[in-house]
């Protein structure tokens, strides 16, 4: 069978996000293209277990082919890093995608600072729907075109069933808490990241630590892009995912 591109969304989102490159990376990589929802996003059932990295991962990975290209944005990138690391037969290459191993900054490792995301578990508790419209905002921050992808993010979110309420609460515990530096570290699939350098959720800092810890992984910052750089720089994303892979 042929090995796949699997696409994994951030959070609050759900897979319509990637509607708009499906199409461009299948005619660029020549491989089929398939966007999973991450559980409780999207519409996709909530997991029977307490809901954990290690939770989504294995919900996931009996729909994934082996030996697949993952592409995982932000929270997704957590995953896809999780996945190769338990199920390596299933990830042939791995790219990470404005995200990070360690999303919680610390005095050794750029990230979100503490505060921010405590301040959004705060407000998820008020409105959750306001809650993800205002981290789409975030996303887009910095982005020469900011408005119309918050535009562009908020349309794509709304295709869908909205998250369940308990996945984004635990989703912001897994931004806050996991730590897989020590996965990312020792990954033996080739491994691509994908930057924006006006990012404020991931600061471009972070590719070369990335880098630093795992010599293997070599990345791309697109100088104009944000958080979302396969919505605001869609040409140069594929050109960067065509000339890696």
């Amino acid at each position: 069978m042929q090995s796949e591109i699997v696409l994994l969304h951030g959070w609050g989102m759900n897979k319509e996000v990637w509607q708009l490159i499906e199409a461009a990376l299948n005619d660029a990589l020549g491989k089929p293209v398939k966007a999973l929802n991450l559980p409780g996003f999207g519409g996709e059932p909530m997991p029977v277990d307490t809901y954990s990295l290690d939770v989504i991962v294995e919900s996931l990975s009996n729909r994934i082919q082996p030996n697949s290209i993952v592409i995982g944005w932000s929270l997704g990138g957590l995953v896809a890093t999780k996945l190769a690391t338990l199920y390596p037969e299933k990830v042939a290459s791995l790219v990470l995608v404005s995200s990070n191993a360690q999303f919680c900054e610390d005095e050794e490792w750029p990230g979100i600072k503490a505060q921010v995301l405590e301040q959004f578990k705060v407000q998820l508790a008020k409105d959750s729907r306001k809650t993800i419209e205002r981290f789409l905002a975030i996303q887009a921050m910095g982005s020469e075109h900011a408005k119309a992808d918050i535009k562009q993010l908020k349309e794509l979110l709304f295709l869908a069933s909205e998250p369940h309420d308990t996945a984004l609460s635990a989703g912001l515990d897994i931004l806050q808490s996991v730590d897989l530096r020590p996965d990312f570290a020792n990954l033996k699939c080739p491994v691509y990241g994908i930057f924006g350098r006006l990012d404020s959720l991931v600061p471009q800092s972070v590719a070369a630590e990335l880098s630093r810890i795992n010599p293997q992984f070599s990345y791309e910052i697109l100088p104009k892009a944000s958080h979302a750089p396969f919505i605001s720089h869609r040409d140069d994303f594929i050109s960067y995912l065509k000339s890696v892979l």
